[in-house]
């Protein structure tokens, strides 16, 4: 009873019905390749009706498949093959390659893939279409007289009556053949698709570079959003911690720096946008405009500015010979500005309020130097705890220029030593 209930599943569950499927839609692909092999098959055979006889069709069927085989060898055919396979093979979807095949020996499994799903599928396809009707007949044949009669083409045999006493059973052994055929077609196909279908060396190191990127381009994210967003949060925690002891006694300073709470937050809401650009670019939405990268030529006089607003005295040195910060790179431009914002940043963050810090930024040969330095609060650790990230940003900005970034305690302070090469990898 056991083997019976179990038998029952694998014959007629629900994935052996939709591998079922799968093979009848192989059928239909492999119908136009039938029909190209009949018109090169009927002149030899001499035959006006190739679809008269079944050695004829099954000439014509081989004929097509190594026409199938060839077809196959297109881009589009793995991708289409995958997504069949996927959903109605239960096949894990990780075992099977994503995208047109890339190497030679990718797109010849490709072609034995699909010239096995094209020819199991036409030949389970004809047994449904065959056997259903013809069991039909053989299981209702004792019970019609109509069908004794007609004979409907049987053979002479089906007129004995021991063979009447059988033909229901011959019936539903036929029904249960093509189930088991349909079920072990349908099971080794499955089997065969992560061999044939599963991803190449080439597939997975074009994986691994997809990932590679995606992982990028996270952590791009995650360095503006902690840059940008960080300082604003500091700065205007700061700014408005200033203005309420001095609310009372000093209204002017008030103004500033609520004026520079303003200027902070707004600046800060065009910078997200630009964060979420990069986002927005890769979704592929053009809907709405991104606010410019800050950089350093143009936006570090508002960012000494909203900083010293917040009660940091920051000293800064600019010497960038003639062409000031707006001969500077780009790219060196706009990730000196972020370098500069998270210095500034974590000297508001761990100096506190009213602490001298001295930022330079200057040509020393062909790299451009900057230099932070803050005093430490007394008794303060000379390791900064919850700076690690943005020390960490720092460090990559300066590695993806080609730089070098040193930050540590010195002589009762801190210092940053930033330097970025004009020239160097990007």
């Amino acid at each position: 009873m056991r083997t019976r209930a179990a038998a029952l599943p694998a014959l007629f569950g629900r994935r052996t019905r939709r591998r079922w499927i799968h093979l009848i839609l192989g059928g239909a692909l492999a119908m136009p390749y039938v029909f190209v092999g009949s018109v090169a098959v009927g002149p030899l055979l001499g035959e006006d009706n190739v679809f008269g006889s079944l050695t004829s069709q099954l000439t014509a069927f081989a004929v097509g498949l190594p026409l199938a085989a060839i077809t196959a060898l297109f881009p589009l055919t793995r991708p289409m093959s995958v997504a069949a396979v996927r959903a109605l093979c239960d096949v894990p979807g990780d075992a099977l390659a994503d995208g047109p095949a890339r190497s030679r020996q990718a797109r010849a499994r490709t072609a034995a893939w699909f010239t096995l799903h094209l020819g199991f599928g036409g030949v389970i396809s004809g047994m449904s279409l065959a056997l259903p009707p013809f069991a039909a007949v053989l299981i209702a044949l004792p019970f019609a007289a109509v069908l004794r009669d007609s004979r409907i083409g049987m053979p002479e045999v089906f007129g004995e009556s021991w063979m009447l006493a059988l033909a229901p059973v011959i019936g539903v052994l036929s029904l249960i053949a093509l189930a088991g055929c349909a079920a072990a077609a349908g099971s080794l196909l499955a089997r065969w698709a992560p061999e044939l279908l599963g991803p190449s060396p080439a597939d997975r190191l074009a994986a691994a570079e997809q990932r590679a990127a995606d992982l990028a381009v996270r952590n791009r994210l995650a360095r503006e959003l902690h840059d940008s967003v960080g300082h604003a949060l500091s700065a205007v925690t700061l700014q408005a911690s200033a203005a309420r002891r001095v609310l009372d006694r000093d209204p002017e300073f008030v103004r500033e720096a609520l004026a520079a709470i303003e200027e902070t937050t707004r600046r800060t809401v065009g910078e997200l946008d630009a964060v979420l650009g990069v986002l927005r670019e890769g979704g592929g939405d053009r809907t709405s405009p991104t606010a410019p990268a800050p950089t350093l030529s143009a936006d570090l006089d508002g960012l000494l500015k909203r900083t010293r607003a917040g009660g940091l005295r920051v000293k800064a040195t600019v010497d960038l010979g003639p062409g000031g910060p707006d001969a500077l790179p780009a790219m060196v431009s706009r990730e000196a500005y972020r370098i500069v914002q998270e210095a500034l940043s974590n000297a508001l963050r761990h100096a506190g309020p009213d602490a001298p810090v001295t930022l330079r930024i200057a040509l020393d040969g062909i790299d451009l130097e900057i230099l932070a330095e803050n005093p430490l609060p007394h008794g303060a650790p000379a390791s900064r705890p919850g700076g690690g990230h943005g020390l960490r940003g720092i460090t990559d900005r300066a590695r993806l220029l080609g730089g070098t970034a040193d930050a540590g305690p010195v002589e009762g302070g801190w210092r940053l030593n930033v330097r970025l090469p004009l020239k160097g990898p990007a």
